[in-house]
């Protein structure tokens, strides 16, 4: 199944090196291009893609009020961010926008093709340069008034401690290995935390682990 996409950059050489880049795969298709934020806002609803690579700085609206304003939205798609070192608190700020990745633009071009099929499938991507810091920044900030003490009360013991390792920045290789139980059983919990949460991906859930205290 072929993955669809839109870049938003405003910047017509990363743009235009994006576009060629995903258009070398064969799973991955650019179906539009734009920009600035308000544009994209238009493009999401006009073609309806499964990924939108999203640059933070643009004109007219910056990436963090285009991915809020389409994350806001029925059927969103996911918002994979481009980011750059110096950019925590503008992560932090799209996180909460309800971006399911983050990709440095330095990043290897493998990256950026893996980024978007883990994105669409519904699993988020921290760039492992940045995870360190933006867990960190999300245990400084400290739990939020959040509707998450319910959601989580629906998880089983085992969820749970899947959810804190996924929080601690885990993959599921880590999380079957540290609790000695299968990969497809990982896969499971996972998607079950997911689910139980109403998160949107993997990145999601980890962001209402900390919000809701249980990363404290």
């Amino acid at each position: 199944m072929t993955i669809t996409v839109v870049v938003a950059e405003d910047e017509a050489l990363v743009r235009a090196g994006c576009i060629m880049l995903l258009g070398a795969t064969d799973d991955i298709e650019v179906i539009g291009a734009v920009g600035d934020g308000a544009a994209v806002i238009d493009a999401v609803k006009t073609l309806a893609p499964q990924v939108v690579l999203m640059d933070l700085r643009m004109p007219i609206m910056d990436g963090i009020e285009a991915t809020r304003a389409i994350t806001a939205g029925p059927d969103a798609p996911a918002v994979l961010v481009l980011t750059t070192f110096h950019e925590d608190s503008a992560v932090q700020e799209a996180l909460a926008a309800g971006a399911s990745g983050f990709l440095l633009k330095h990043a290897a071009p493998a990256d950026l093709a893996e980024a978007i099929r883990r994105c669409a499938a519904g699993d988020g991507w921290l760039d492992p340069a940045i995870v360190g810091s933006v867990l960190g920044a999300l245990r400084r900030a400290g739990p939020r008034a959040v509707a998450a003490p319910t959601t989580l009360s629906t998880l089983t013991a085992r969820e749970r401690e899947v959810l804190v390792l996924m929080a601690r920045g885990r993959s599921n290789a880590e999380i079957s290995a540290e609790l000695f139980i299968s990969a497809a059983t990982t896969r499971t919990h996972v998607a079950h935390v997911i689910a139980k949460t109403d998160s949107r991906d993997r990145t999601q859930a980890v962001v209402l682990a900390y919000q809701s205290g249980l990363m404290s």
